[in-house]
């Protein structure tokens, strides 16, 4: 069987596991959130890691996930229909101190939201969505999300796109934009249910 090339690493910046390295494999639509973007993010989720459930919906390298589970979540789901991926995933953080609190799933991330009421029986608190850019799976993942039980009341999704495409969220009925940033051609966006249908703007462009 052929081997998936590695093409690089990514690095953990925080938490227990800071400093070690994933190997990135080359596939396609694969594509690691950068440190600087990492860096930004758990900063805006500052005291919304340590002990919550968390799924990195489509998960590629597992940058998201693993920096997420190196910050103390209690539970991480990385999703990846990919199979070497996938495979990639798992054989990561063998032996690392912590690693049976992260779950490989390799499945397509739109069908185990709506095989799954919730993960173990909780809602979600934190979601990456962080798709390839030109896979148009953007919407399609919200929209599942937002149905009753996938997400707890003060869960935050996180979804990440390309700055040249149209803005994924829109005006997707039942999200509040907490955060938004344009890094490079990257968009980043944090969002939280709107339970109540309040649509006024919260975003804090930073």
């Amino acid at each position: 069987m052929a081997r998936s090339k590695r093409t690089g690493q990514v690095r953990i910046i925080g938490g227990d596991w800071r400093g070690r390295r994933l190997a990135v494999l080359d596939r396609p639509g694969l594509r690691p959130t950068g440190d600087r973007a990492r860096e930004t993010l758990f900063n805006w989720l500052q005291g919304r890691v340590a002990g919550r459930g968390v799924a990195d919906l489509f998960a590629g390298s597992g940058a998201l996930g693993f920096e997420a589970a190196s910050r103390g979540a209690a539970r991480v789901d990385l999703v990846e229909l990919d199979r070497r991926a996938g495979d990639a995933l798992k054989r990561a953080i063998e032996g690392w101190p912590g690693a049976e609190r992260v779950c490989v799933h390799t499945v397509d991330a739109l069908g185990w939201l709506q095989r799954l009421d919730a993960p173990e029986g909780a809602p979600l608190d934190l979601v990456f969505v962080d798709p390839p850019f030109d896979a148009g799976l953007h919407r399609a993942a919200l929209d599942a999300l937002g149905r009753p039980g996938r997400l707890s009341d003060e869960a935050r999704v996180y979804v990440e796109s390309a700055a040249r495409s149209a803005d994924p969220v829109g005006d997707s009925p039942g999200w509040l934009r907490l955060r938004e940033k344009v890094q490079g051609d990257v968009r980043m966006q944090l969002l939280a249910p709107d339970r109540d249908g309040d649509r006024a703007e919260e975003s804090r462009p930073v």
